[in-house]
């Protein structure tokens, strides 16, 4: 195995000596998992915290006197610290926990959408974006009557900031941005992005599932109104999630969804809502998955993580080079500043045939419009095969890579 230890001070095997899946075999191959925009894989840390709660901790949180609530209750708001700390944001309930950056952009397409869009006003979500931060706000768009703008990309999948600036006016309420593309890995100029719409007056929601796993984030720094994001592309369980909000904001803003923990007093005549963050935490949340965040956001404090993040990106750009010297490969994504992402296409070959054939190589790639159907729509093509790296990926992992993508030109040629 080519060790990173060649190139960078990262520790590389003993960091995957943690990720117990990246030992298997598939299809009787060596598993290469480069799936990773999808979903990360977990390391023994967050496994073994999920086991501990479940055989020793698990009860409900924030509603019981006895000892395990107040255990869960207490390793649950330690979580919520772990991820303050982790993004700089001023307050721990600026951090309000959801099952995911789905759920964290509904929120607040919803809690603000609902009482600051109104008839005529202008939501603009740019031409790179997941389906999760276009479809909410369309939907917030049809239910208040205003409009949808988008703003353009050139050729290499890069924001044209210009254009951008141009479509800002006083009927703009939001704009909705992804600090990183899923489907070409373009990392957007967020700070001059929210920089701008802060001239106006206007609130910026970032779609961050594909950043903060991938280089660190100062929610601060960045300014940033609404910032959310994933766990489980951030080496954590499913159903764990965050969407920061700038308590100014979200003080202003009513609950998406009503029941039990957001209330402060109930009658039939009217409901108080609770404080932040329990306003928008209504039911029993998923206690296990977001203490796991918590344990995940443990485990990258304890690595050496800029180390980490140089390697990725060292590895990002030894695969771009050994793909695009390949006949026949054409890479969908260009843009200077990019992080993890590596989308293809081969001349002649649909994309779920190059999965197919690569899963039986033991490679796990991604294959679809990865939930960024007007991405391909720019680029003419129905679909993109995308390998995605995380720091636990090697360059073995990335020759392997090309060598299987040879071997289906082959078999197509």
């Amino acid at each position: 195995m080519v060790s990173a230890k060649q190139t960078s001070d990262f520790d590389l095997d003993t960091v995957r000596a943690d990720f117990p899946v990246l030992s298997r075999k598939v299809h009787g191959e060596q598993l290469s998992y480069l799936d990773n925009a999808s979903s990360s894989q977990v390391p023994n840390a967050v496994i073994e915290r999920e086991i501990k709660y479940l055989s020793e901790e698990h009860s409900n949180v924030h509603r019981g006197v006895h000892t395990l609530s107040q255990i869960a209750t207490n390793e649950f708001e330690r979580a919520r610290e772990s991820v303050r700390a982790f993004i700089n944001a001023a307050e721990a309930k600026e951090c309000i926990f959801v099952r995911g950056c789905t759920e964290g952009i509904n929120l607040v397409a919803n809690g603000y959408g609902r009482k600051f869009i109104n008839e005529g006003d202008e939501i603009l979500v740019s031409q790179m974006e997941h389906h999760a931060n276009i479809v909410p706000w369309q939907m917030i768009a049809e239910q208040r009557g205003a409009r949808i703008r988008v703003i353009p990309m050139n050729e290499n999948g890069e924001l044209i900031i210009d254009e951008y600036e141009n479509l800002l006016n006083e009927r703009t309420r939001m704009v909705a941005v992804a600090h990183v593309s899923n489907a070409l890995g373009t990392v957007n100029p967020i700070r001059e992005v929210i920089a701008t719409a802060h001239k106006f007056g206007i609130p910026v929601c970032v779609d961050g599932a594909q950043a903060v796993p991938h280089f660190r984030v100062d929610v601060r720094d960045l300014d940033a109104d609404f910032y959310a994001f994933s766990g489980h592309k951030m080496f954590a369980p499913t159903g764990s999630g965050v969407v920061y909000g700038k308590q100014e904001w979200l003080e202003k803003m009513d609950p998406w969804q009503g029941g039990g923990s957001m209330i402060r007093y109930v009658t039939f005549e009217k409901t108080r809502y609770a404080g932040l963050p329990e306003k928008f935490e209504a039911g029993t949340p998923a206690i296990e998955s977001q203490i796991g965040l918590g344990a995940a956001i443990d485990y990258l404090n304890s690595i050496d993580l800029d180390a980490a993040f140089a390697w990725e990106h060292e590895l990002l750009g030894y695969a771009t080079e050994k793909l695009s010297a390949i006949e026949g490969v054409r890479i969908i994504g260009t843009a200077k500043n990019k992080a993890s992402v590596l989308s293809f296409t081969i001349e002649g070959v649909h994309p779920h045939d190059i999965g197919t054939i690569l899963d039986q190589q033991g490679i796990a790639i991604r294959a679809g419009h990865h939930c960024a159907q007007p991405v391909m729509q720019f680029f003419g093509i129905p679909a993109t095969a995308r390998a995605s790296f995380a720091f636990y990926n090697t360059k073995e992992e990335a020759d392997r890579l090309a060598e299987a993508i040879e071997k289906v030109i082959q078999v197509f040629g």
